[in-house]
């Protein structure tokens, strides 16, 4: 996840506080969190970053199935 510019602790935040999206496939679950970001990346400076995260639950445990950060602002939080 680092190439795409997501730590460990933002997907455990993601997990922990944010909240559900309905894009996610049947049988798979997704969760999106919106960070303050001011920071540059790739070059370009961003205000936000949306981090989501796709994931599934077997036998009681979350499988990671891969996470998504878009950098931009004014995303709408808490959908």
């Amino acid at each position: 996840m680092q190439q795409r510019g997501i730590s460990i602790r933002e997907i455990e935040t993601v997990m922990n506080k944010g909240w559900l999206i309905r894009t996610a496939k049947t049988g798979t679950h997704g969760k999106a969190y919106v960070f303050s970001y001011n920071k540059k990346w790739l070059g370009e400076y961003f205000e936000e970053k949306e981090v989501t995260v796709y994931y599934k639950i077997k036998d009681k445990s979350i499988i990671l199935l891969t996470a998504v950060a878009k950098y931009g602002k004014n995303f709408p939080k808490g959908r």
